[in-house]
């Protein structure tokens, strides 16, 4: 269960990150954080839940749905 709590906040900090990187783009001062900042943490944290989706599934923490054949 903890694993899936951690997964879920993940993919917020994701959608989190997506926000500010297109709020970033809407104001598009020199003196911020850029746009591509917000958009590699995004893919940072993308592949960090995709490891840990992969690493819980291979330990047995969590289990995929069955295959439909």
């Amino acid at each position: 269960m903890l694993i899936k709590i951690i997964i879920a906040l993940l993919l917020l900090f994701i959608l989190f990150n997506l926000f500010r990187a297109g709020l970033a783009m809407l104001r598009q001062q020199q003196d911020t954080v850029s746009m591509s900042h917000f958009l590699g943490k995004r893919v940072l944290f993308s592949a960090v839940a995709l490891v840990i989706i992969l690493a819980a599934i291979a330990a047995g923490l969590i289990t995929p749905n069955p295959r439909p054949y």
